[in-house]
């Protein structure tokens, strides 16, 4: 499932996004669109030492084609739940 394909970012405002994780999966890869459009993310990576956040925010911005530097976590870092702000 192409990411590109569901979510457009507006160039003039900040996107904001919920994002649920699965981690230890055996590819990084969007999963699915949940009914109240929280994008399903599985992660390869462990969620220890923020490795399966830094895997998250890289593979949002390739999908998305932004910089790492544009996407920030804003609130839930620690839970399964984020949400997420890309800057444009």
């Amino acid at each position: 499932m192409d990411l590109a394909t569901y979510v457009k970012l507006d160039k003039d405002t900040k996107n904001y996004f919920r994002i649920k994780v699965s981690p230890r999966q055996p590819k990084t890869e969007v999963f699915w669109i949940m009914d109240d459009w929280t994008i399903k993310i599985r992660l390869k990576a462990v969620p220890e030492k923020w490795k399966a956040n830094q895997e998250l925010v890289g593979f949002i911005a390739k999908e998305l084609w932004v910089s790492k530097d544009s996407i920030e976590i804003i609130s839930w870092a620690a839970d399964s739940i984020k949400l997420l702000r890309i800057s444009n």
